[in-house]
């Protein structure tokens, strides 16, 4: 299928490591320019000149804080002249989580509005920077890269901020969605990046298993037995950046291999 995306132009927070750059290498792949974005110059610059040799097109890496307004709005302006516009915005830029929380009393206010600024007031800021240009050329997406843990317990943060996206992506999909802008949120479940085999390593020594036994573990519950990989959720994204998506519009569209025993309908 010609996904129809050679020569629209992307936007992807976060896109200098794990889930980010796997979509933005996919969207690269499919003939999109595209914007790196994240805090990290140096990894930035790295995965920008990586992506640009191996798919031909042209990736340019921009540093941002998408806590901070002023600095998303410098984003939008730069990325905006470096492409020639913008038809696409991937909102993945997150800090790392996942981890369970002991309980209540375990989450501070630092802990929960420093989540919350970048995961979901980033998201709200990129897509406020962005959304004019969409609308005024009568066609977009916005993806936004949330969570399965929007659907279970274990992390309070993490269920709250990840909820929060799927609330934020069907508001703005309902407002945006009658000019042309369709905009929808994935949920990875377990997905396997660069960091996994450190983060596996880490949980093993805490468990007192070998890491082969964790992911066995975390496996267990996943219906394809298996770790999904960033490329295959990236997958799942591009269809959504493309015009192919059109029938998809405010919802969440789970990218975890199945979640045994659940009936989400």
């Amino acid at each position: 299928m010609d996904l129809q995306l050679t020569g629209k132009r992307a936007i992807v927070t976060g896109g200098s490591r794990g889930i980010g750059k796997a979509i933005a290498r996919q969207l690269a792949l499919e003939g999109c320019d595209v914007v790196l974005a994240a805090r990290d110059l140096e990894r930035l610059a790295a995965a920008a000149a990586e992506l640009a040799d191996e798919t031909g097109r042209r990736v340019v890496g921009l540093g941002v804080d998408t806590g901070n307004d002023e600095s998303v709005r410098a984003l939008v302006a730069a990325a905006i002249e470096a492409l020639g516009g913008v038809d696409i915005l991937v909102n993945a830029a997150a800090q790392v989580g996942g981890a369970p929380t002991p309980g209540v009393a375990a989450v501070t206010d630092e802990a929960f509005y420093g989540d919350v600024n970048i995961k979901v007031l980033g998201y709200l800021r990129t897509a406020r920077e962005v959304a004019p240009h969409l609308v005024a050329q009568g066609w977009g997406r916005i993806i936004n890269i949330s969570g399965l843990a929007a659907r279970q317990t274990g992390n309070i943060v993490g269920t709250i901020r990840n909820v929060s996206v799927a609330a934020l992506t069907k508001n703005l999909a309902d407002e945006l969605g009658p000019h042309g802008v369709n905009v929808t949120v994935v949920h990875p479940g377990i997905t396997r990046t660069e960091r996994t085999d450190e983060v596996m390593a880490a949980r093993a020594v805490q468990m007192g298993v070998e890491p082969t036994e964790v992911e066995q573990r975390l496996t267990a519950g996943i219906s394809i037995r298996r770790i999904v990989d960033a490329a295959e959720v990236a997958d799942v994204v591009a269809f959504l950046a493309s015009p192919r998506s059109v029938a998809i519009n405010g919802d969440a569209v789970s990218a975890g291999g199945g979640v045994t025993g659940s009936i989400y309908y």
